[in-house]
């Protein structure tokens, strides 16, 4: 599983480490009873200490994603996947209505932010990334919500 912390983020190396392996329990990379690396192939492979990992770790098993089996290692639960999704769903679509608000308060027109997303969710959706009708139109009642800010 290679993944490398951005030391140049604002996001705590932890929380990054957390947000990976939600991706990949998310996105099926990763699924229930699979073994995750131990803390110390991890933070060699991330270039973090170990307890930035142990700590990341700790939040995963908390969440209900992973489950730590004594001699055994860490593994993805049953619920890991559901969880996962749901946490980076909320995760991400705070971020976006931020970005939204953020991007409305700058002046950019609701109109043409529109366009930048059909355009980004028709591509996603080529690629076998999503990106259906479902996603515009939730995009829209986001924009349409940020308009009134």
């Amino acid at each position: 599983m290679a993944f490398r912390v951005d030391p140049h983020s604002d996001v705590p190396p932890s929380r990054q480490i957390v947000e990976a392996v939600l991706d990949r329990v998310a996105c099926g990379n990763l699924r229930p009873g699979d073994r995750i690396p131990s803390v110390r192939v991890f933070a060699e492979e991330a270039l973090v200490n170990p307890n930035t990992v142990g700590k990341a770790y700790r939040d995963l098993e908390a969440a209900g994603v992973t489950e730590g089996r004594n001699g055994s290692g860490v593994f993805v639960t049953p619920a890991g996947p559901g969880i996962a999704r749901a946490e980076r769903k909320r995760q991400t679509m705070d971020a976006f209505r931020r970005a939204v608000g953020a991007a409305l308060g700058a002046g950019h027109d609701a109109d043409a932010m529109r366009d930048v997303l059909d355009r980004i969710a028709a591509s996603g959706s080529e690629k076998g990334n999503g990106g259906n009708g479902v996603a515009r139109a939730a995009t829209r009642s986001v924009v349409r919500a940020g308009e009134g800010a």
